[in-house]
C-alpha cells in the first residue's frame, strides 16, 4: 500500500563525511554559492570536476541542529540555517569555509509548529550585497548583517503561521529571491497566498502577485521575468510584481517543490504527482501567451530540480510517493518532447539533487548521504566516482573554492574536490 509522502519536505538536508583520495578541479575554483542551486540558480558548478578515487577528504565538520535547509558560501564564509533542539528556536550560523570556526550565531523564537518529516527551516539562505536572508517554515523573513550576524529586520509573513491556517502543511519551504530592490518568497495556503516581495533595506511589504496558494518550489529570474512553480500554475512574473503569463499545472496532493529550469524556449517544471511539462511562450498582440509543448506523467519529480544535458536532453530524479518501498530513478529525457531515452533505478529513496559542473559532468547527491560523479552520457548511465558524504538528507549541497558543503541533521561538512 502506498502513502502519500510531502514533496515540501524534500527542500534540504545533506551529507556526511568521507576520507580519502579525490579528483581535481581543472580551473580556478569559484568562490561563492550564494543562494539556493548556486550562482545562477539553476544548479551550475563553474569550474570542471573530474572522476576521484576512494571516498572525498573531510577538510572540516561542525556539529550543526535540524534542517533541510542547504549551506550557501559567499566571502569565505559558510551560512547555514538550522532549528535548536527541543525548543522553539530557529538558529542562523556563520562558519569559516576554510576552517570551520563558527564566526557568528543568531538565534529568534519562532511559532511551535511540528509538521512531519522535521521540524528545521527548509527554505535556503540568500546572500546578497553583504547581507543574509533567511527564511523559516513558520514565515519568518529575516536580514542579518553577513559578516557580524548583526539583525538588520525580520518580518512575519503569514497572517497565522500555524499549520492549518495560513502556513502549509510541511511549513513554508521556497527559497528567497533577490530582485532589484527587494527580496522576493511565496506566501501561505489560505489567507497569505500570492507570491510576496519585500524591501531589501527596510523588510516592509512591496507587492504581491497573484493569488495562487504556495508551493514549495523556490522561484527564478529567468532573463527579466520571476517565474515560479505555484500550487496552482507555473507562473511568470515581472519584477515590479505584474503577473506577465501562468499556466495552469496543479500537484494532486498539493506538494510541488522543484524550481523551474528554461531550456532553449521551453520553461519546464515537474511535480511528485503530475509529472513534468515544457511550456513555450509566444508573443501574440503584444502579450505573451504560454502554450504546452509536452506533457510526461511519468516524470514525477520530489524536489530535484531538473538540469540540461547538453542542448537535446535532461537530466531528472523521478519518484511515487510511497512509505513501505521508497525509491527514486534518474531519467535521462529528450529536452522536444519529454520522451524518455535511459533510466536508473534507485538511486535514492525520496530524492537525489543534481548539480551540472563545467564540462558537463554531474554531481548526484541522494539522500542517502551518498554523492555519485556522472558523465553527461546521453546514451547509457554512466558512473564515474563514488563517495559516502554524510548522513541521512534532503538538503542539496553547495560548490565553492574546490570544495562541496554538504549538511544533515547533526553535521555541516567540508569536502575537498581536489585532493587538498
Amino acid at each position: 500500500m502506498q502513502f502519500h509522502i510531502p514533496v515540501a519536505l524534500l527542500l534540504t538536508v545533506a551529507p556526511l563525511a568521507f576520507s580519502a583520495p579525490v579528483g581535481k578541479v581543472r580551473e580556478e575554483p569559484s568562490a561563492d554559492w550564494p543562494q539556493w542551486l548556486g550562482p545562477n540558480r539553476d544548479g551550475t558548478v563553474a569550474v570542471k570536476v573530474a572522476a576521484w578515487t576512494g571516498d572525498l577528504k573531510v577538510v572540516w565538520r561542525a556539529a550543526v541542529g535540524e534542517g533541510n535547509s542547504s549551506p550557501v558560501v559567499a566571502g569565505g564564509l559558510v551560512f547555514l540555517h538550522s532549528k535548536v533542539k527541543d525548543k522553539d528556536i530557529e538558529r542562523v550560523q556563520a562558519f569559516d569555509a576554510k576552517s570551520g570556526e563558527v564566526k557568528w550565531t543568531q538565534d529568534y523564537e519562532k511559532t511551535p509548529f511540528k509538521p512531519l518529516f522535521g521540524e528545521g527551516p527548509r527554505a535556503t539562505p540568500c546572500v546578497h550585497d553583504g547581507k543574509i536572508y533567511t527564511f523559516g517554515n513558520t514565515g519568518v523573513l529575516a536580514c542579518w548583517e553577513a559578516t557580524t550576524g548583526k539583525p538588520v529586520w525580520k518580518v512575519e509573513t503569514l497572517a497565522d503561521p500555524r499549520a492549518g491556517k495560513d502556513n502549509l502543511y510541511f511549513g513554508v519551504s521556497a527559497s528567497p529571491l533577490v530582485v532589484g530592490d527587494n527580496v522576493v518568497v511565496q506566501g501561505g495556503g489560505t489567507g497569505s497566498k500570492g507570491l510576496k516581495a519585500y524591501d531589501l533595506k527596510t523588510g516592509k511589504p512591496a507587492w504581491t502577485a497573484g493569488d495562487d496558494p504556495a508551493s514549495y518550489a523556490s522561484p527564478i529570474l529567468i532573463g527579466k521575468d520571476i517565474v515560479v512553480l505555484t500550487g496552482a500554475h507555473l507562473m511568470a512574473v515581472s519584477p515590479a510584481g505584474e503577473v506577465r503569463w501562468k499556466f495552469p499545472f496543479k500537484d494532486p496532493i498539493n506538494e510541488s517543490s522543484t524550481t523551474p529550469i528554461k531550456v532553449g524556449d521551453l520553461y519546464v517544471a515537474a511535480s511528485v504527482m503530475a509529472g513534468a511539462i515544457a511550456v513555450r511562450v509566444a508573443d501574440q498582440d503584444g502579450k505573451p501567451i504560454p502554450d504546452q509543448a509536452w506533457k510526461n506523467p511519468t516524470l514525477t519529480c520530489y524536489f530535484s530540480t531538473p538540469v540540461p544535458v547538453g542542448k537535446d536532453h535532461m537530466y531528472l530524479v523521478t519518484g511515487v510517493p510511497s512509505l513501505t518501498n521508497p525509491s527514486v530513478t534518474l531519467r535521462c529525457v529528450e529536452t522536444a518532447s519529454g520522451k524518455e531515452v535511459w533510466k536508473k533505478a534507485d538511486v535514492g529513496k525520496y530524492h537525489a539533487a543534481l548539480l551540472r559542473a563545467a564540462g558537463g559532468n554531474l554531481l548526484m547527491h541522494d539522500d542517502q548521504g551518498k554523492l555519485r560523479l556522472l558523465a553527461p552520457n546521453v546514451k547509457e548511465y554512466q558512473e564515474l566516482a563514488t563517495s559516502k558524504a554524510c548522513g541521512p538528507t534532503w538538503a542539496h549541497p553547495a560548490v565553492a573554492g574546490g570544495h562541496i558543503f554538504v549538511r544533515d541533521d547533526k553535521e555541516l561538512i567540508c569536502l575537498s574536490l581536489t585532493g587538498e
